[in-house]
């Protein structure tokens, strides 16, 4: 609904703490889509409809979270709670947007193991996959439409998108290349490269934000060696305390203490999401470790991307089976030790999240109008434009033919696929209504079917 002309001039009221967490856990239940869904829920919410943020602080946060190793929609959301509502503020939005879904999946992987194949799952299942799909392609028309002003960004984002479809080009280095590409427009011709379209372009886009592009760095967010220090200090004390209690608890070869340090290495080389890690996941959990088999890594995949919350919290599956098979309570106390696995997973896989946010962000806001430092950003944002689209295409290949090419096509998928997206980009339906309504139409037609 366009705003009025009163809405556009009037900047809205600052938001409370309680309103923030409000938002936060509601946000935690219906963060469907991965992060390209992810991304563009909060831009949805928070730059179109509540105008929290201003576009340019939105996307400068967000390209700051693209570098990062780790769930960059979980890392965004903090980033954001933190500039809001300074370390409360953060911590509350990044595990707010976890703890759901480590509920759900604790749940859902329990009745997995005990019920096995469920169809009315199956079906559900089959309707979501390809609305995840429309909004996959979707979130990326929205960010590329923002993010992508001129001819050089769009070819970043084009030749991003060859590099990892064609050549199978590692995100990391892509994210390099583009890094040092941006840097280097910076210096050749920092038009390109300048983040959005010039002072106020936000304002006349959507109204004044809370937060928006001239508002001052809070005092929470400004740089200081001492908060960076004791930042610091904590988040290694919370981890490295939780490793020592495992250690002394289950010993060095214990699972939960293989699974607290697989896990943390893990967190650190999630360059590009989950897809980028999923491997490394797989060869450990499932080579190294045998926490699971390779179908039931391939059932938590799917298990991930049809509940709320990162596409990363497949390791929360991981966790609870490899507890769950191991046994780690003994065989009468299975439940717990999966809960116990699922946990420890979560905790060591985000914990690093909240480090990088906590103590790179008041650097980013500082450095937020020099393109010196943003140019890199902006190149980065456009290559990952290409990687979403990538994405859209791994999504639709694997929904349309998953049998593969020479196998059958599932037209019934297509069809429900197109409509998702007509509905989100026509019809501007909100992301958790299409989900459900796909999900009907999925376990309808999988009961007609079958």
């Amino acid at each position: 609904m366009p705003l009025s002309d009163q809405e556009l001039t009037t900047r809205p009221a600052p938001v409370s703490f309680g309103e923030s967490f409000l938002y936060w856990l509601k946000l935690g239940f219906i963060s469907f889509g991965g992060p390209a869904g992810q991304i563009s829920m909060m831009h949805q919410e928070l730059v179109e409809k509540r105008r929290w943020i201003s576009e340019h602080r939105f996307l400068h946060a967000l390209n700051y979270t693209m570098v990062l190793p780790g769930p960059e929609a979980q890392q965004l959301a903090t980033y954001i709670g933190w500039l809001m509502h300074g370390v409360w503020g953060g911590i509350t939005a990044g595990v707010l947007f976890v703890i759901p879904s480590l509920f759900i999946l604790i749940g859902l992987t329990w009745i997995y193991l005990v019920y096995g194949d469920v169809p009315v799952v199956a079906g559900v299942l089959y309707g979501i996959k390809p609305a995840v799909t429309a909004i996959v392609v979707f979130a990326a028309y929205r960010i590329g439409s923002r993010a992508l002003k001129n001819n050089v960004l769009r070819a970043m984002a084009m030749l991003a998108f060859i590099a990892i479809f064609a050549f199978d080009v590692p995100f990391p280095y892509i994210v390099l290349a583009a890094g040092i590409i941006g840097y280097a427009g910076s210096r050749i011709a920092p038009e390109y490269f300048k983040s959005g379209a010039g002072h106020g372009a936000s304002q006349g886009t959507y109204g004044p934000a809370i937060i928006d592009d001239d508002t001052p760095i809070p005092e929470h967010a400004r740089f200081k060696w001492s908060r960076l220090a004791v930042y610091a200090l904590i988040g290694l004390a919370i981890g490295g305390a939780a490793m020592a209690m495992l250690i002394m608890t289950y010993g060095w070869q214990g699972t939960l203490t293989q699974m607290g340090w697989f896990f943390t290495k893990a967190a650190l080389v999630t360059f590009g999401g989950a897809y980028a890690v999923l491997p490394y996941v797989y060869q450990g959990g499932v080579d190294q470790y045998a926490w699971l088999s390779g179908t039931q890594m391939i059932d938590g995949l799917a298990l991930g991307e049809t509940t709320p919350g990162p596409l990363i919290m497949v390791v929360a599956f991981v966790g609870f089976v490899g507890g769950w098979t191991k046994e780690v309570f003994g065989p009468e106390s299975l439940l717990l030790a999966g809960a116990a696995g699922a946990s420890v997973a979560t905790l060591f896989t985000f914990l690093p999240s909240f480090l990088f946010i906590l103590l790179g962000g008041p650097s980013v806001e500082a450095t937020r109008h020099d393109v010196t430092f943003t140019a890199p950003l902006t190149g980065i944002t456009a290559a990952v434009v290409g990687v979403i689209l990538n994405l859209a295409v791994f999504f639709a290949y694997h929904v349309l033919w998953p049998a593969g090419m020479d196998a059958s096509f599932e037209w019934f998928s297509a069809l429900i696929g197109a409509a998702a997206f007509i509905a989100l980009f026509k019809f501007k339906v909100g992301i958790v209504p299409v989900i459900a309504a796909c999900a009907v139409i999925g376990l309808g037609y999988s009961l007609i079917m079958y």
